[in-house]
């Protein structure tokens, strides 16, 4: 038991739900008054997870919240700040990271020189209440910083046709070295799910993602695993800092990108 026996854990839904096994659904209101509940784990629209992390961050609770944790740097910041006055865990889920393909490509590549990149996303129209697509998609750009260290971005765009649901941002970014890379988001009907990579190296190109080794642990329960981690104050001070580091300046891109893709629609 992650949480030990006593302890109360509640999932914040987006959806009105039955009794499950003898649970019933309460109000959002009701838990942030509860003695007996310790934990929050927020699956809603990206919209509102600031207003929902802040309250129960309040009200003296842990939390785990679907990434993007918000939609601008600052609110990140501020609510970081909050968890840490109070001594509670604030988790952003990252199961991206966690992906069989994921960690096979990032062996792949290690030692590898980087010469120039692509990351195209394909996939359904996007909902609403999820954000602008660098903030929608910021998984795809934690890929890139994962695999490729801090990034800046040098331009941007967004194609939009609203009356057909269809959408493609680009965005231009540059590694330290510095070499190009560029993340492509593309959402429309019809439209398959699916990454597609072009990374150039100087001794190989990879154009296809490696199948990796699938592990008998779920990615939601490697990454509920590690909240537990941090629960229980087994995660190092170094890693959390490494872990906030990189999600704050993966918030950083993802506003710059929405700054520029806006500017040059305006």
């Amino acid at each position: 038991d992650l949480f030990g026996d006593s302890a109360g854990v509640l999932c914040l839904c987006r959806r009105s739900l039955e009794d499950q096994q003898g649970v019933k659904q309460i109000s959002m209101t009701e838990p942030l008054s509860r003695d007996d509940i310790h934990v929050a784990f927020i699956c809603t629209e990206n919209t509102s997870h600031e207003e929902q992390i802040r309250q129960f961050l309040e009200a003296g609770k842990h939390v785990c919240v679907e990434y993007p944790i918000t939609l601008s740097y600052k609110s990140a910041v501020d609510l970081w700040n909050l968890a840490q006055q109070k001594g509670l865990v604030l988790h952003e889920e990252h199961i991206e990271l966690l992906t069989p393909d994921f960690k096979q490509l990032k062996k792949d590549i290690a030692g590898k020189t980087l010469e120039e990149g692509t990351l195209h996303f394909t996939g359904g129209s996007l909902k609403p209440n999820f954000g602008f697509p660098s903030f929608s998609g910021i998984s795809r750009l934690t890929w890139l910083v994962d695999l490729f260290g801090e990034l800046t971005v040098t331009a941007a765009s967004l194609v939009e046709e609203k009356e057909n649901k269809y959408m493609k941002m680009t965005a231009h970014l540059l590694t330290r070295q510095p070499k190009p890379l560029t993340w492509i988001e593309e959402r429309g009907p019809g439209l398959g799910r699916a990454k597609h990579i072009h990374f150039r190296f100087l001794d190989a190109t990879i154009t296809k993602l490696p199948a990796g080794q699938q592990e008998p642990v779920s990615l939601f329960m490697q990454d509920l695993v590690l909240f537990g981690r941090k629960l229980q104050g087994e995660v190092s001070a170094a890693e959390l800092q490494e872990e906030r580091s990189r999600i704050l300046h993966c918030l950083q891109l993802a506003e710059h990108i929405q700054q520029l893709s806006e500017s040059t629609q305006a």
